[in-house]
């Protein structure tokens, strides 16, 4: 085997471990993602409490007037109450177009998504989340939306 045949295979090799190694991070943030829903179709704030960081926030972008309306909650408990808060009708969140990016323990998942109360659709948008790897499980850091009325 020639030297340059030896380094393009060994290229190889590196890469599709990389991408092995990709593809096991981001099927691992994903089922955050999927266990967050999951969990509010549920009602169960069980379920959604050790999916965020001790530190977590939320942030919400609306528009009013033609200018963004920035809403900081500096913690996930109101969210997570409400969440567990018996409610008529099931909270269904359903996303598209998932995309991830990654940084050691760092992870930014960015998706489309609707928001449905019970059957009726409520508002639209962009969740970002911000993902921290500790001690080998993933965690909500920070979750930012965008909110339209239409989509």
């Amino acid at each position: 085997m020639t030297r340059l045949s030896a380094m393009a295979l060994a290229m190889l090799v590196v890469s599709t471990a990389v991408d092995a190694q990709g593809t096991g991070a981001e099927a691992e943030v994903r089922a955050v993602v999927d266990r967050l829903f999951d969990g509010m179709r549920k009602n169960d704030s069980s379920m959604v409490r050790p999916l965020f960081h001790a530190k977590a926030r939320m942030i919400s972008i609306t528009m009013r007037d033609g200018a963004p309306v920035v809403q900081v909650q500096e913690s996930v408990e109101g969210f997570i109450a409400a969440v567990g808060r018996p409610h008529p009708e099931v909270w269904d969140e359903r996303v598209s177009n998932v995309r991830a990016m990654f940084d050691g323990p760092l992870a930014s998942v960015w998706m489309d998504y609707t928001f449905h109360r019970g059957t009726t659709f409520s508002h639209c948008g962009v969740d970002h989340f911000l993902m921290v790897k500790e001690g080998g499980t993933w965690k909500i850091l920070e979750l930012a939306d965008t909110r339209r009325t239409a989509c």
